[in-house]
């Protein structure tokens, strides 16, 4: 327990010396007030996440990016990160075909993994809900999917 408690403490300092100070960056931010930042809800929907893989790895999500190019117009690189230019083009297929009735934003959220579970559903063998939820089930299906576009590459 003492070894595991020392080690800890060094972590710590380390990490504090790391960061120029714990003490002396607590003591500033105590003295000196809070600068203010304003960010509009227009910043943040403009900020979607990088990246969203859905549980695949980036082999697999190059293999979704190659029939994503083939068919829905997808244009950029061939990273297997599946950011926002790959889930337009998912979008794109999830509107025409799947019930998907947003914006094509390229944001992962509820309407376009319910869209995407129609399609698993039918294609895939998902037998979860679709309930816009990327859980175990949906994931396991994104990972069938994307081993069925590996001939596009």
């Amino acid at each position: 327990m003492r070894a595991m408690t020392k080690a800890l403490v060094s972590v710590s300092a380390a990490a504090a010396i790391a960061a120029g100070g714990l003490v002396t960056t607590a003591t500033t931010a105590a003295a000196a007030p809070a600068e203010q930042t304003t960010v509009s809800a227009a910043q943040l929907q403009q900020a979607p996440l990088a990246v969203n893989n859905l549980g695949l790895s980036t082999t697999e999500g190059r293999w979704v990016q190659c029939w994503l190019q083939d068919y829905w117009g997808y244009k950029g690189a061939l990273d297997g990160k599946l950011g926002t230019n790959s889930w337009k083009a998912m979008q794109r297929n999830l509107k025409k075909y799947w019930g998907y009735k947003d914006k094509i934003d390229g944001i992962v959220g509820p309407n376009t993994i319910k869209a995407l579970q129609r399609s698993l559903k039918k294609h895939q063998g998902y037998t979860g809900k679709i309930d816009g939820i990327a859980g175990p089930k949906t994931k396991a299906a994104f990972k069938r999917f994307a081993a069925d576009s590996k001939p596009y590459c």
